[in-house]
């Protein structure tokens, strides 16, 4: 009997972690296909999380080279200590195989990607609930073996292709397969699918693998510049918008205006327009002297915020503009004739259909418990709409066309009445305090969404308004103001916020 214990073929573990839609599985398959043609054993396991980015699917891949006789017993999981190659399809999912275990100072090779596709959880929070890029790429660094990283994402997307073969190319650029990247190629051109431009995003990914220059860190997402403002508008009727900024109003926030005559413009029509920069110029004109640049900047940026308030018309309108069609279908691959099906589900309280009525009918079904009693009834299960057919599309124009109307509608009655009572109290503070008044201006940021999301944002809104008049007269009420919107925004239960008012001893 030949005995087979003493031999000691090579293997190679990967895990792979990557999120809904990333194209994790065909990684996988690119991977097997590769090991198999040159004659290895493979196989892949896979654990799916619980949903599309509240839990990564995990897959692993064992390798065994060619060894004649030796049939291998391979493992089902990705062992913590055990893993020579570590693939993550995003940021926050290498930190994670990190606190699992998955990466070893002295073994495992890491290919992520640093762009951030966010959580539920940093989603929920009012506020910047991003969590710390630096701080968990500083982890992966110091724990990985090797370190490939890029945004594989954008990479893969100038290509025309998918993340999956930006990271296929990373790892064959990394080195730490024994297979050359002509081989990595093959398995691509054997597939059959979007050849081209895979092959492209790999080329460039083994490129950046090779690279010895750190790649730059990825702009923060919740910062925003906003973009010059043109020489010409697209239409005639914006022009006299753009001229009007230009002779009334300091350089330094044209760009801004810019930005928020494209929104207000967008959102309803030119006269809207003219009504925003008239709500600048007011705030502009209390000043003491030349506007401070940040108080000019965050009217210029919050004002606009304020008159584009959601609603279920302006919903109804970005859910069948032809661009979100488009976006799609770049989001999901559909090539030219395929059919692609959307459902939008809509579930609008009864205060938002009644937000849509002239003020006075609103007023009259305000009087009547059995016609709200109904409304309420009609509306309690929600809609399922299917906006890629005829009836469904049309459904959602309808309601977006009454754009027409907004004005004469008592969400946007209830709405301006809320602004000028803000930009009431602006104004007042604004020659005292203007310090105070900045402050003031960037509370609206707490105001956002609409249906439940929109009262609460409104709710603790007013809080801190009311909150800014017991603070009036103090020296430090600028800063106390900001704290407390801080505290706003960092949960969406008014927890913090509650606790930050007691310390201060405010009642609001």
């Amino acid at each position: 009997m030949t005995r087979l214990s003493h031999l000691k073929p090579r293997t190679i573990h990967l895990a792979i972690l990557a999120l809904g839609g990333q194209g994790g599985g065909v990684l996988v398959d690119w991977i097997v296909d590769l090991a198999e043609h040159a004659g290895w054993t493979a196989q892949s396991t896979s654990v799916a999380g619980v949903a599309q980015r509240t839990g990564a699917t995990i897959y692993y891949i064992e390798l065994v080279e060619p060894t004649p006789g030796l049939r291998p017993v391979m493992a089902q999981m990705a062992v913590p200590g055990d893993v020579d190659v570590l693939i993550a399809a995003e940021l926050m999912e290498a930190g994670r195989a990190v606190q699992r275990g998955f990466v070893t100072p002295d073994r495992t090779t890491v290919i992520t990607s640093n762009h951030r596709t966010y959580s539920v959880e940093e989603k929920m929070v009012p506020g910047n609930g991003i969590a710390n890029s630096e701080a968990v790429l500083d982890i992966v660094r110091k724990q990985a073996r090797q370190l490939v990283i890029d945004d594989m994402q954008a990479l893969a997307v100038s290509q025309g292709s998918v993340i999956s073969a930006s990271l296929f190319g990373a790892l064959a650029g990394s080195g730490a397969l024994p297979f050359s990247v002509s081989d990595f190629e093959a398995v691509v051109e054997r597939s059959g699918v979007g050849v081209k431009p895979s092959i492209a995003a790999l080329r460039a990914a083994v490129g950046v693998a090779k690279s010895s220059e750190p790649p730059s860190p990825p702009a923060d997402a919740m910062l925003t510049a906003a973009r010059p403002l043109p020489e010409r508008a697209r239409s005639a009727k914006l022009q006299p918008l753009l001229d009007r900024v230009r002779r009334d109003f300091p350089q330094v926030i044209w760009n801004w205006l810019g930005e928020g005559i494209a929104r207000v413009v967008d959102y309803q029509d030119v006269e809207y327009g003219n009504e925003y920069l008239d709500r600048v110029a007011h705030v502009l004109a209390i000043c003491q002297g030349p506007a401070d640049k940040d108080l000019a900047i965050e009217a210029a940026r919050w004002i606009a915020v304020a008159m584009s308030y959601d609603d279920v018309i302006r919903v109804a309108d970005l859910k069948t503009r032809g661009e979100r069609t488009a976006r799609l279908r770049r989001e999901v691959g559909a090539e030219e004739g395929d059919v692609v099906c959307s459902e939008e589900y809509f579930h609008p309280r009864l205060e938002e259909i009644i937000g849509l009525l002239p003020n006075g009918i609103a007023n009259w079904i305000d009087g009547s418990s059995m016609i709200q009693k109904n409304l309420a009834q009609l509306l309690d299960n929600g809609r399922r709409i299917h906006t890629h057919t005829l009836r469904g599309h049309l459904q959602l124009r309808f309601v977006a066309n009454l754009r027409r109307w907004r004005r004469g509608s008592r969400r946007h009655v209830e709405e301006k009445a809320h602004l000028e009572m803000w930009l009431s109290e602006v104004h007042r503070v604004l020659t005292q305090d203007p310090a105070l008044a900045l402050e003031l201006l960037r509370c609206r940021r707490l105001i956002k969404g609409y249906s439940d999301t929109h009262a609460r944002g409104s709710g603790r809104f007013d809080r801190l308004l009311r909150a800014s008049r017991e603070l009036s007269g103090r020296a430090d009420a600028g800063q106390a103001l900001s704290r407390l919107r801080e505290a706003a925004l960092s949960d969406a239960e008014g927890t913090a916020l509650s606790t930050q008012l007691q310390k201060m001893s405010l009642t609001a």
